[in-house]
């Protein structure tokens, strides 16, 4: 294992230098006051008091220093991922994807994007890739054993209608292009085993399940998951909270997504059930030999236990004032 502590701020440090010259002042002038008193022969006791407060007042702004640089404790392990299979993902992003239950709530496309997020950490062993879909299918990452990168990628590239489909029709979204994935080089050809899956809202164009279950069988045999994100009671609204009266959910979406899974030999999940969908991709994938692509990266941000630890120096010098106050 490999580590190393890096600083996302280093010069964040320099508020450590902004009190570094009153604190010198201050520790100076409490040099030549514990001289007297040693002189004098005054209480010792008062004299180590006197420098766990001096400590106490040096060590506040110290700490709070490595806050602001933003410390992290990083490490790397050897992984191990799986050498025959891989998964694909693939978010809708049709402008449908924008239905919510009410206004402000998090929108199909929110609550899709935190579920795929869930599904592929649930298979880290698993090469793993990002795809969206309107009327076609287009990359966003081919399977890697990076979830970080997975993760980023569905965070910042997934958006709605990014790019817009190629035909502008009230519903944009067809079903049909998952035919297009199978021969479409997504997968390694060493990848015997794969899994795709969609998470959609299924309100599609008329398609041909029996032309995707075909692409699917072709080759090595590809397992379908689709989770089907939304309901009924769902309306696109406008920044106002108003509901735009051109949308209305599609009733048929759920026979829609049923009968694919039905062509295809694939499965049917609700949103809340993502659980259960990275559990039919385990499954589906099964076991198989493994290899060692590299080192696994892992970071602890650290900014926050050194910002817990400047309280204890910090309620020693509160205390000490006020037990001057009332003395």
């Amino acid at each position: 294992m490999l580590a190393s502590l890096t600083f996302l701020t280093p010069l964040g440090g320099l508020v450590g230098l902004a009190v570094a010259l009153p604190l010198a002042a201050y520790f100076l002038g409490a040099r030549r006051v514990a001289r007297v008193r040693s002189a004098l022969g005054l209480d010792k006791s008062a004299r180590a008091r006197k420098w766990a407060f001096v400590a106490a007042l040096v060590a506040v702004p110290l700490l709070l220093a490595l806050v602001a640089m933003q410390p992290e404790w990083q490490t790397s392990q050897p992984r191990r991922i799986r050498a025959d299979a891989q998964a694909y993902v693939v978010i809708d992003t049709s402008r449908s994807m924008l239905a919510a239950p009410r206004p402000g709530a998090p929108t199909r496309l929110a609550r899709a994007k935190a579920d795929a997020i869930v599904i592929r950490d649930a298979l880290p062993d698993v090469a793993t890739g990002l795809g969206n879909m309107t009327d076609r299918v287009l990359p966003n990452l081919l399977p890697s054993p990076d979830e970080k990168a997975f993760a980023d990628t569905v965070r910042q590239a997934i958006g709605i209608e990014r790019p817009p489909p190629a035909n502008a029709d009230v519903i944009a979204t067809t079903l049909d292009a998952l035919a297009s994935i199978p021969r479409g080089g997504t997968f390694s050809p060493s990848a015997h085993r794969r899994a795709i899956v969609v998470l959609t809202d299924g309100e599609s164009r008329s398609f041909d399940a029996a032309t995707v279950a075909d692409a699917l069988r072709k080759g090595p045999p590809t397992k379908l998951v689709l989770v089907r994100v939304g309901g009924l009671r769902e309306a696109v609204f406008r920044p106002d909270g108003k509901s735009e009266a051109a949308y209305r959910p599609d009733p048929a979406s759920g026979a829609a997504l049923a009968s694919l899974a039905s062509a295809t030999g694939g499965s049917v999940y609700g949103e809340r059930q993502a659980g259960a969908a990275a559990r039919a991709v385990r499954n589906a994938l099964g076991s198989g030999p493994t290899v060692r692509p590299g080192l696994e990266p892992h970071t602890r941000a650290l900014g926050r236990f050194f910002a817990v630890l400047a309280l204890l120096p910090l309620a020693l010098v509160l205390w000490r004032r006020n037990l001057r106050r009332t003395s």
